[in-house]
């Protein structure tokens, strides 16, 4: 196949078994797409292709994916403005009769890739005995696992209330600010959670007032109503734009996925973990901290006490 087609800050290629999404780096690109980069989105990943009218002599090509096969779109959950939706190709409306030569093209890849047994994972809705199921689009059923790759690599960015990390495979971890964490965070520690103990991710946008990231722990236990107050959350506030915590949250939930998929996790080397335990300097101003809540009377004696025990046992 190969055909490409430019538009207003992406590239598409139609290649015979997947469509190929390339974003522009320009000044006026939405951040997402330079974070995202390229998009390699299988066909059994799309469930159907529309072409609209846009905003201003444009027409939008649009790939709808399938419910549950892209772990960005997952993440999301329908929170993306139609700006930074990189399934959205808009292009000048004088081309048009391209976009429709393009679209009827990549509709006839979906149809013959939906009526091919087994060829995406499905048969169509014969599995279904005629029923449509839950989430389907055009009737396409969700997809059981993601079909495209999520963000890839180490993940990290910096919240109002703390910095999230993600090593990119097993471990989450979030460090609490001086200045932004509640005293029931501070009291709670430094938060470290294994993949193999999540079952979801959580993304409130940034774009909001209430913007957040939320671990989900797998063992259902109660949690602190509040973001500021879970330790299993951290909060944006100004910080945690979409381009940095949406593909966090992607990586994340991708890899609790496939840590569903396998049935023996693998876990962090240990080693990477107490070099940053062992860091003495880090020590010292978490000890430094902690004082200063004592002193402000938002730690007791004996939560400054034991605390203290606890960070001077990581030296």
């Amino acid at each position: 196949m190969g055909d490409v087609l430019a538009g207003i800050h992406a590239t598409w290629e139609l290649e015979s078994d997947a469509l190929v999404i390339r974003f522009d780096r320009g000044i006026r690109t939405p951040k997402l797409f330079h974070a995202l980069r390229e998009r390699r989105v299988p066909h059994e990943a799309l469930a159907s292709v529309t072409l609209t009218p846009g905003k201003r002599g444009t027409v939008v090509l649009h790939a709808v994916p399938r419910p549950g096969a892209d772990p960005l779109m997952e993440a999301a959950a329908g929170q993306l403005k139609e700006g930074s939706d990189p399934y959205r190709l808009v292009l000048p409306a004088e081309r048009e009769p391209l976009a429709e030569r393009y679209r009827d093209e990549l509709r006839a890849l979906l149809s013959s890739q939906s009526g091919a047994a087994g060829a995406a994972g499905y048969d169509g809705l014969d599995a279904y005995d005629g029923l449509v199921p839950d989430g389907a689009i055009g009737g396409v059923p969700p997809a059981d696992r993601f079909l495209v790759a999520p963000p890839s690599g180490p993940q990290s960015f910096k919240a109002y209330d703390g910095k999230a990390s993600f090593d990119g495979t097993s471990e989450v971890a979030f460090r609490w600010s001086w200045t932004g964490a509640s005293s029931e965070k501070w009291k709670a520690g430094d938060q470290v959670f294994p993949v193999r103990d999540l079952c979801g991710v959580e993304w409130r946008s940034p774009d909001g007032v209430d913007g957040y990231l939320r671990l989900v722990p797998r063992d259902g236990g109660p949690r602190a109503g509040l973001p500021d107050q879970d330790p299993a959350c951290v909060v944006f506030g100004r910080y945690g734009p979409v381009y940095e915590s949406l593909t966090f949250a992607a990586a994340v939930l991708a890899a609790i996925r496939g840590k569903d998929r396998a049935p023996v996790p693998v876990a962090a080397p240990a080693g990477a973990r107490d070099a940053e335990h062992r860091d003495p300097g880090a020590v010292a101003e978490r000890i430094r901290h902690l004082g200063e809540l004592h002193q402000a009377g938002l730690v007791t004696d004996a939560e400054f006490s034991a605390k203290k025990a606890e960070l001077l046992a990581e030296l």
